[in-house]
């Protein structure tokens, strides 16, 4: 997730009262809006805006956003997993961005040009995924709460119930528009749109990066130092992979095809990544075997170390 200043996109400080940050948004949401921008880009900076308006202006909102920390605006970093439930990424639940101020500014919502056909607002939600849906593709039933236009110069919040096909093969942190399933136009205007942040639950097991997996392997010293033949778990089902001798920890063994679908293209990869792990507790035999081994062995892994006096 990329980190954004909501208090530098609204120009108030850090320490703003609640009604510097109104104030501000009301200047900026009449600069930018699409009914009366000029800027190339006020769709746009109109949403950053209402976005930083809506988690600032609630103080359970702003005190978790003030948790996070100050990063560098466009700073990638990982959010608290609770973060983004009704705040914070866009999405919209019990409190949204409060648009009666804003058309109450322009006269009852119709602005400077009467009667025009004005796009409606575009929308974002988190829509939290399993590894395992992205591979096969799943279907989500969204529930939300949106501000509407009410005919009167007011807004009124109405539900918003769909369900939306996540196609197999999404990524995290994958942006999806569905056209027309935003805030509704005014005079004619089209439907926004509402985007789909893909975000994957934690798994147990792998880590995704793109399209390809992650998984840490498990291996006894004997079989890193050895070679063997281990199942390893994949989306599909289990495999049997071969461990070259010598395997080291941190190695990465590819299991090609073994990732997430590309749409179109094949499928990414699956990388284990060799773990050595030791027995918690040995019997006598293999107490002796051990012992055994390192009497016999000139195998020294710590040879690239300075050679010291030993004080």
């Amino acid at each position: 997730m990329k980190y954004k200043d909501y208090y530098e996109i609204l120009g108030v400080k850090r320490d703003a009262s609640a009604d510097d940050i109104r104030k501000a948004y009301r200047r900026l949401a009449r600069k930018y809006h699409p009914d009366v921008s000029e800027d190339p880009r006020g769709e746009e900076k109109f949403k950053d805006v209402s976005e930083a308006y809506k988690t600032l202006k609630d103080p359970e909102a702003r005190a978790a956003y003030d948790n996070l920390g100050k990063h560098r605006p466009g700073e990638e970093f990982r959010p608290p997993p609770d973060w983004g439930q009704g705040f914070g990424d866009g999405s919209f639940s019990s409190e949204d961005i409060d648009l009666s101020d804003l058309f109450a500014a322009f006269g009852g919502g119709r602005g400077r040009q009467g009667a025009m056909p004005i796009p409606g607002q575009d929308f974002e939600v988190t829509a939290p995924i399993s590894i395992e849906e992205a591979w096969r593709g799943t279907e989500l039933e969204l529930n939300l709460s949106v501000p509407e236009y009410d005919g009167k110069g007011g807004v009124r919040r109405v539900p918003l119930v769909f369900k939306a096909r996540i196609p197999k093969g999404v990524t995290d942190g994958e942006k999806l528009r569905l056209p027309g399933k935003g805030g509704k136009g005014l005079n004619g205007g089209p439907n926004g749109s509402l985007y789909l942040n893909i975000a994957f639950k934690p798994n147990p097991l792998f880590r995704a990066v793109g399209h390809d997996l992650y998984l840490d392997l498990p291996l006894a010293p004997w079989e890193a130092a050895l070679g063997a033949s281990v199942e390893v778990p994949t989306l599909a089902g289990s495999v049997r992979l071969k461990i070259p001798p010598g395997t080291n920890s941190g190695r990465k063994l590819r299991l090609s095809g073994r990732g997430l679908p590309r749409r179109g293209e094949g499928e990414g990869d699956l990388f284990a990544i060799a773990q050595i792990v030791v027995p918690d507790t040995l019997t006598e035999r293999e107490q002796a075997l051990l012992k055994e081994l390192a009497a016999a062995s000139k195998f020294d892994p710590r040879k690239a170390f300075p050679k010291g006096d030993g004080k």
